[in-house]
């Protein structure tokens, strides 16, 4: 089996793959039918054995870069099919944007990023912490732990909640193609269309498994930090998420790059939730995942912006069965 180094990210009506080597490749598919794509180089590159590339430290760039990266990325694609944002930067905005040099449409994606990262600690940093209070509970280690379930099982609640949201199911159709394309190519699959479809639609190193792994390796942890007092629980949670994601980070990679029965176990949970987070594709959006994918594989010298590639494809009765069998 190869393995690949390009990972990918589901957009409205589109996907977006990385090239770690090279750069990023978006495709869009409009409402006429045609396919857009997009291409932008790696700008800034990292050196191997630069700081930002050790063990651990290089998680915690990765988790920043992938949360702005990809509200920058999910906004291109909005723009390409055509549903740019009407509303006018606020007085807060355009203050930032004058007081910092910035555009006003650059504020207002560190805004979102801001308010982004703002609801996630609250879901998963706080509402834990505050439930747990409600207990009266003398060991730190038992509080602890039970926060941690209380964080997991606050964001299974969120993926099934968003799962039923229209506009959301699709973009998991899209995330599905995603990886029934890189699974393709991995298995040295024929590619197209119709034969992506048959792989499987759960990928090892999906965010959905490093996501799981960061609630898994913030129970461990905290739990051997025994903290009882609310404010500085959720203080100490707070100071520790960037260590906490690194060493998740590194969890991910040692268990997507073997097959032995200890890195399957640890991708099982996250496998799993896969099932919430993928759905079943169509022959057209696996197209879409596939020119992506392409353009990425085989970059152009320089940047490209909105080069139609495609009309659409004929409509899918139905996807295929997806072979669970396959490697993935």
């Amino acid at each position: 089996m190869k393995r690949c180094a390009v990972g990918g990210q589901a957009v409205m009506e589109g996907v977006m793959m990385k090239n770690p080597q090279n750069g990023t490749a978006l495709a869009v598919r409009q409402s006429d039918g045609t396919i857009v794509t997009e291409y932008y180089q790696n700008k800034n590159q990292h050196k191997k054995g630069s700081f930002p590339t050790w063990p651990v430290v290089r998680g915690v760039y990765a988790f920043v870069e992938a949360l702005a990266g990809g509200m920058k990325i999910t906004t291109r694609s909005a723009e390409l099919l055509g549903e740019e944002m009407e509303e006018e930067p606020s007085k807060f905005e355009r203050w930032l944007s004058q007081k910092l040099g910035k555009s006003a449409g650059d504020m207002a994606m560190t805004v979102a990023v801001v308010l982004a990262a703002a609801l996630a600690v609250g879901l998963f940093v706080v509402l834990p912490s505050l439930a747990v209070s409600f207990f009266k509970i003398e060991s730190g280690f038992l509080v602890s732990l039970l926060e941690g379930v209380a964080r997991l099982l606050i964001f299974l609640g969120y993926l099934l909640a968003v799962s039923r949201i229209k506009d959301i199911r699709r973009v998991f159709m899209y995330h599905g193609a995603e990886h029934k394309t890189i699974a393709c190519y991995e298995a040295g699959g024929d590619m197209t269309p119709e034969n992506i479809l048959r792989y499987t639609r759960l990928h090892p190193r999906c965010g959905t498994n490093y996501l799981f792994l960061v609630m898994m390796v913030s129970i461990l942890f905290f739990a051997c930090i025994p903290v009882r007092a609310f404010l500085p629980r959720v203080i100490t949670r707070l100071l520790f998420i960037p260590l906490v994601a690194g060493l998740a980070y590194e969890v991910l990679k040692a268990a997507a790059a073997s097959d032995g029965w200890l890195a399957r176990a640890v991708r099982a949970p996250g496998l799993a939730l896969q099932h919430i987070t993928t759905a079943e594709p169509t022959a057209d959006m696996v197209e879409v995942a596939l020119a992506a994918f392409n353009l990425a594989m085989d970059p152009p010298d320089h940047d490209i912006r909105a080069q139609v590639l495609a009309p659409k494809a004929e409509p899918a009765e139905a996807a295929a069965p997806e072979a669970e069998d396959e490697q993935a």
